[in-house]
């Protein structure tokens, strides 16, 4: 069974390799055109064309050769000189296209003349056709159609060289003239005409068009010249307009500022007479508003003469007649309370000095008793010299008030006197009297201040005269 199953294996291994070489060999046999070339296989099957696929090659008995149907580029440029219709020689040079026709007749026909030479021998052959073909279309054209009409000798060419190349298998891509040149210079002359004549255009014109521009400026000048000696006669005639009216307008001013001069100096009459007319009233109310402020001064410095004497009256009372009662209180209530001392002291002593200390307490009370009288006596002289000074205050100060009653007067520039009596020193007897009445009120105005009669206070200034000690007479010698 071992050796069995090694033969199995053995034969599975040749077996693969048989199918490994024989799958190589048909890979070598295979063989691929790309898109740019074709296959032309020829054998015992005959001639074929594989073009953009892939076929096997059995060798032996068939072989393949690559055709290239890639584009062919090279220059035409014949090195003889080239004869145009006129005769004229020229040297061209072009540049040619070429490709291989890729339908099967067209690459079997390319095959049979180019396979079996180089790219050089086949652009030669190509070169030697294209060239005759340029020298028969050059002769037919003149150097202006050539120089001017490049494109029309290409599809000349194109046309004419379309049957030999389809004979070729080949075809005409392009073919386009690069250069024209010739050695007589014609070709750079042919254009000195046209250039002359270009210029001799381009100068007509340029002169021309000075012309117009000239005859332009002119019209332009002209209608300019016309335009502003019109606007110059507009502008003139508006100023005249203009200077009328600011003439009128000037007129119609003079004459509205003198009527309002007129109506002003009117109303300045009539305002000055209502202002001296109101002055003269304004300053017979300020008269009187003095006057009255003057009373209302007066009755409050009364009042503040009043409230003062009687502040002075109460401060006398409050220092002497308050001093001299504290005091007499203050004597009794020591000699009370001596009194008690001595009283307590006596009862614990004998009865003999009991009597002593009574008879002293007796006689420092009779003491006490008779200086609080004194005091009594010394108070109502001082209550007395109270009145006697207020009195005297009165009258010292008589020439004050009627001074400060005088005062308003001298501040006085000048008095107004509006009289409607008949006499016309009726105004100043007026206030002469009026001040003497004033100063007939200075008596009833100190007993409203003081609150007493005047004649009593005077009828006790007597009295102290009276009770005060007249000086010894002198002895008569």
């Amino acid at each position: 069974m071992f050796g069995i199953a090694i033969e199995i294996w053995v034969l599975v291994g040749l077996m693969i390799m048989a199918i490994m070489l024989l799958m190589a060999m048909l890979a070598r046999l295979y063989r691929k055109a790309g898109p740019h070339e074709a296959l032309v296989v020829y054998g015992f099957r005959g001639t074929r064309v594989v073009k953009g696929r892939g076929t096997v090659i059995f060798p032996m008995i068939e072989n393949c050769r690559d055709l290239s149907l890639e584009l062919m580029s090279f220059d035409v440029a014949p090195q003889q000189d080239l004869y145009t219709k006129q005769g004229v020689a020229v040297t061209v040079e072009a540049v040619a296209q070429i490709k291989v026709k890729s339908d099967t007749e067209s690459i079997l026909t390319a095959a049979e003349q180019f396979l079996t030479k180089s790219d050089q021998e086949r652009e030669g052959l190509i070169r030697l056709v294209m060239e005759g073909h340029l020298r028969g279309i050059i002769g037919q054209l003149t150097v202006e159609e050539i120089v001017k009409q490049p494109e029309m000798v290409g599809d000349r060419m194109r046309s004419t060289c379309a049957d030999d190349m389809n004979k070729m298998g080949l075809e005409v891509i392009s073919f386009t003239i690069k250069e024209v040149k010739d050695k007589n210079e014609y070709i750079s002359n042919m254009g000195k005409p046209d250039v002359a004549r270009i210029k001799r255009d381009a100068d007509v014109a340029t002169a021309e068009a000075e012309r117009d521009t000239a005859i332009r400026r002119a019209l332009a000048t002209r209608e300019a010249a016309v335009a502003r000696a019109q606007a110059d006669q507009e502008r003139v005639l508006a100023e005249t307009l203009s200077l009328a009216k600011q003439a009128e307008s000037q007129r119609d001013l003079e004459v509205k500022k003198a009527q309002y001069l007129e109506v002003t100096k009117k109303q300045q009459a009539q305002a000055d007479k209502a202002y001296d007319i109101q002055t003269n009233v304004m300053q017979q109310q300020v008269v009187a508003e003095a006057v009255k402020v003057q009373q209302v001064e007066k009755e409050q410095q009364v009042k503040v003469q009043e409230a003062e004497i009687l502040r002075r009256e109460k401060e006398l009372i409050a220092t002497v007649l308050k001093g001299a009662e504290i005091e007499r209180q203050r004597i009794e209530t020591l000699a009370e309370a001596e009194k008690q001392r001595l009283t307590m002291e006596a009862d614990g002593h004998a009865s003999a000095i009991r009597a002593q200390g009574e008879a002293e307490a007796e006689i420092i009370f009779k003491k006490g008793e008779a200086e609080a009288k004194a005091m009594n006596v010394k108070a109502e002289a001082y209550q007395e010299y109270n009145q006697a000074a207020v009195i005297d205050k009165l009258f010292s100060g008589l020439p004050e008030i009627v001074r400060a009653l005088a005062a308003p007067l001298a501040n006085v520039d000048r008095i107004t006197v509006v009289s409607t009596g008949n006499d016309g020193a009726a105004g100043l007897n007026k206030v002469t009297g009026d001040l003497t009445k004033m100063a007939a009120q200075v008596p009833a105005l100190f007993e409203t201040l003081s609150g007493m009669n005047l004649g009593e206070m005077l009828g006790k200034v007597r009295q102290i005269g009276d009770k005060t000690e007249k000086p010894p007479t002198p002895p008569s010698k």
